[in-house]
């Protein structure tokens, strides 16, 4: 396929660009930062006539593309104003998704998140471990912009019965060189308790990212993307316990089975996490 990446110079955006060249297809990086050449172009998506006029085609670089991964946006709140974070990671999911739909482009797999389902999580979950079923509650205003961007999404396939729009929502994307501070703090459950002790290896995010590309059905889809162990040594459902004593757990826990479930990507596009942070630290 011809696959835009948007956000491409970022952690999880360098991580997808190589895993989806390795695979074959032709990838086009876009963002506001990076050095341009035959497979990157420069675009500011708070401008909806660069988004637009970028994805119907660039000379040099591509005259139509099949499907798009939307991964820019201002990635947490501190760095910059809350009223900023809104409205630079909302227009800019906005003017990409509808600038897709303007140029026919029927497959878009994007950046959702952990924020979208209660993060930090200061009132109990609904329910032990956490699924897709959890979404809808926000606490900042980046998890506000993934509400949202849910609920526009779900719109925008209503418009084009071809289109296919999967949401993924990650947990905190980690990547080699970053493992050692699991261990620091392996048996201590107030570090990222925040995350439900989640995290997710960039590559293996880049390999959801890849299935989901390859299994759009038309429609609004959304997922987990999780590890598939807490990063911590403390038995799962002793976290689960001590932290949500009155919270239910839904199933029978492995012992350091991550609690953001990802069983529905693990069943529906075969995900299978290959870069846990024991294995990684062991290398």
């Amino acid at each position: 396929m011809r696959i835009a990446v948007t956000g491409s110079s970022g952690k999880l955006g360098r991580a997808t660009c190589l895993r989806l060249r390795e695979a074959g297809h032709a990838v086009l990086g876009l963002d506001r930062a990076g050095q341009p050449g035959f497979d990157f172009s420069m675009i500011d998506f708070t401008d909806y006539g660069q988004t637009l006029d970028g994805l119907l085609g660039i000379t040099a670089r591509h005259d139509g593309l099949d499907a798009i991964v939307h991964l820019a946006a201002i990635p947490v709140n501190g760095p910059v104003p809350d009223a900023t974070v809104f409205h630079n990671n909302m227009i800019t999911t906005f003017n990409v998704m509808h600038a897709a739909l303007r140029a026919g482009i029927d497959n878009i797999v994007y950046a959702s998140s952990i924020t979208a389902m209660g993060f930090p999580f200061a009132e109990p979950p609904a329910y032990l471990p956490l699924d897709e079923d959890s979404g809808g509650r926000s606490n900042n205003t980046y998890g506000m912009v993934k509400v949202m961007e849910e609920a526009m999404a779900g719109q925008l396939v209503r418009r084009r019965p071809s289109l296919s729009i999967t949401a993924l929502r990650f947990t905190n994307v980690t990547q080699q060189g970053e493992y050692q501070a699991f261990a620091d703090r392996a048996g201590d459950p107030a570090y990222r308790r925040d995350l439900m002790w989640s995290y997710v290896d960039a590559r293996d995010g880049a390999q959801l990212i890849d299935l989901a590309l390859q299994h759009a059905e038309p429609g609004f889809e959304v997922y987990n993307v999780a590890a598939s162990d807490t990063g911590l040594t403390v038995p799962s459902v002793d976290l689960a316990r001590q932290a949500f004593p009155d919270v239910l757990l839904r199933k029978e826990l492995g012992e350091h089975e991550t609690l953001m479930s990802i069983d529905k990507a693990v069943e529906r596009l075969g995900y299978r996490p290959q870069h846990l942070w024991r294995d990684e630290l062991a290398r």
